[in-house]
């Protein structure tokens, strides 16, 4: 093992040995790959399943596990093709398709016929939709800071991104993030920095790009839903996509969570962020 991973798992693992709880690491063989997912929590606690956001890692929920994991079976997904613990197989995902067919076989290989499903910005794109494609498998669904779900990307984040994307390295993700953030170094948490940054500048896969869900599939979805927003979100504007989101699914529930960057979910704010979705997912069914 190079230097680069080397360091970046290194960083990843300590990140995780910060957890709480004790944890349970599984890694699931599919044809698209070895998938590591990360459990806590009571082994007969409501199952929860969590997906992170672009180049995060299922590490980012360092700071919500403890009480997500108080009376849930939380498990922390690693997508396959980006930065963590999970590695691409034989034929990794490549299309929508793909990516719904490898979260399919994840929830199988944890025995989960029905879960609440709960995803970070493309975790949250990626979770709405599975829910939209597989609904009798989703209880309940909650997105945080979701993209490209209710509305597109704003210009200047993009600009901001694109030298991250096309020459990444560890110095040009902080750098971003210390942009997105607002340059606050209590934003973000030294130890996701460094797996982030680290992560950043390691070669990854196809990143599987899907068009926004159709009005009509959003319309006639009847899962519950949550929708939380950043305030201070650099990647569109809150409440322009809270607005959407509320037009778009009009059952679902929306907050816009202040003082709390794109990038700075889930830990920033965790304690808020925690109640509100522990709410939701323990309200009766309307």
């Amino acid at each position: 093992m190079t230097e680069e991973p080397a360091r970046f798992l290194a960083a990843y693992d300590a990140l995780v040995d910060r957890w709480p709880l004790p944890v349970e690491r599984i890694d699931l063989v599919s044809p698209h790959g070895t998938t590591r997912v990360t459990a806590c929590g009571p082994a007969d606690g409501e199952p929860l399943v969590l997906l992170h956001g672009g180049g995060a890692t299922a590490a980012v929920w360092f700071a919500n596990v403890a009480e997500l994991g108080r009376t849930r079976r939380v498990y922390a997904v690693d997508r396959i093709g980006e930065p963590g613990r999970s590695r691409p197989g034989e034929r990794p995902p490549r299309s929508v398709a793909d990516l719904h067919d490898w979260l399919s076989g994840v929830l199988d290989g944890l025995q989960l016929d029905r879960t609440d499903l709960c995803g970070h910005s493309y975790g949250a794109w990626t979770a709405l939709t599975y829910a939209l494609h597989a609904p009798r498998r989703v209880r309940r669904l909650v997105l945080l800071d979701p993209t490209q779900c209710f509305a597109g990307f704003r210009a200047g984040y993009l600009l901001r991104a694109l030298p991250v994307l096309l020459r990444p390295s560890a110095a040009r993700a902080r750098a971003f993030l210390r942009w997105e953030t607002g340059g606050s170094a209590a934003a973000v948490d030294p130890g996701w920095l460094e797996v982030y940054a680290l992560g950043a500048a390691l070669p990854r896969g196809t990143v599987v790009i899907g068009r926004r869900p159709a009005a009509r599939l959003l319309r006639e979805s009847a899962v519950p839903t949550l929708v939380l927003l950043a305030g201070e979100s650099r990647a569109h504007d809150s409440r322009r996509v809270e607005a959407a989101a509320r037009q778009a699914l009009p059952h679902a529930r929306t907050a816009v969570l202040p003082d709390v960057s794109h990038h700075a979910l889930p830990f920033t704010g965790a304690a808020e962020l925690d109640r509100l979705v522990l709410e939701f997912l323990a309200a009766p069914d309307e």
